[in-house]
């Protein structure tokens, strides 16, 4: 399936949210969205198969393994990046975070580069780590969005 505002396949089944939505799946008719331009839209998919919408992110997240560092506020912490995607990641940290605090957030991406640097909100804390989204689009931010691309994001 290709997304009808930029044409690309980067495609993904999403929850339904609203009633009409919710009805709409009853008939095979189901929301999606594009992860390349964000776009959502309802399609048949009768015939093809998707798998049941279990993930409630926007965005696919590619594993990686890089360090970072991060401040705001009065925290100044490191870790290690686990995952990213274009709308956020997940790190690995001791820093006592809460959710909603902002980070500025610098990913070292090679020894080579500079760290790209990002602005972050924290979304969840749990054990497996911290879930952040990125306050700006990962799309408007060059470095970040090449890096993305090498690592088979579009």
């Amino acid at each position: 399936m290709r997304c009808p505002e930029c044409k690309k396949e980067s495609v993904h089944r999403v929850p339904c949210l609203s009633p009409d939505e919710r009805l709409m799946s009853m008939v095979f008719v189901s929301p999606f969205r594009c992860q390349a331009c964000g776009h959502r839209f309802l399609a048949f998919r009768i015939g093809r198969h998707y798998p049941p919408v279990t993930e409630r992110r926007t965005h696919a997240r590619v594993p990686v393994r890089l360090s970072l560092a991060f401040s705001g506020g009065r925290i100044t912490g490191e870790g290690a990046l686990i995952n990213i995607s274009l709308g956020g990641c997940l790190i690995e940290t001791t820093a006592p975070v809460k959710v909603d605090d902002i980070f500025h957030v610098k990913l070292f991406v090679s020894e080579q580069e500079p760290a790209i640097e990002v602005s972050a909100m924290v979304r969840s804390v749990g054990a497996k780590g911290v879930g952040m989204k990125f306050l700006r689009s990962a799309r408007e931010d060059r470095r970040l969005s090449a890096y993305l691309r090498s690592q088979g994001i579009e």
